[in-house]
């Protein structure tokens, strides 16, 4: 019995090693296109749900400072919010635009 499925393995081994091979290539082959949340515009919901990292509380806080101080000029001024740091910042760059209105 111990035989029959050593066999078994040993048969699907070069199969397996084809399919690992296989999707690499094709992942590497496409291109993930993320939608930009304007964080002039977005509401709290908007912004907790995208955004890594940020939660309802930070949102609210996001879309309070922007109430208070106007439009964001640029996406570094994220910073600004007080509990969004460099590291917050790096992790949703990608994901954010500040529009001008």
């Amino acid at each position: 019995m111990k035989a029959f499925f050593a066999a078994l393995v040993l048969s699907f081994g070069p199969l397996s090693m084809a399919i690992a091979v296989e999707e690499p290539q094709q992942a590497a082959g496409q291109i993930e296109q993320v939608a930009q949340i304007d964080i002039n515009s977005a509401n709290a919901a908007t912004l907790a749900e995208s955004l890594v990292g940020i939660g309802l509380t930070k949102a609210q806080d996001i879309v309070a400072y922007r109430e208070m101080y106007g439009n964001f000029r640029t996406v570094d001024e994220l910073t600004e919010v007080k509990g969004i740091g460099e590291a917050t910042l790096a992790k949703i760059r990608h994901l954010v635009v500040a529009v001008a209105q």
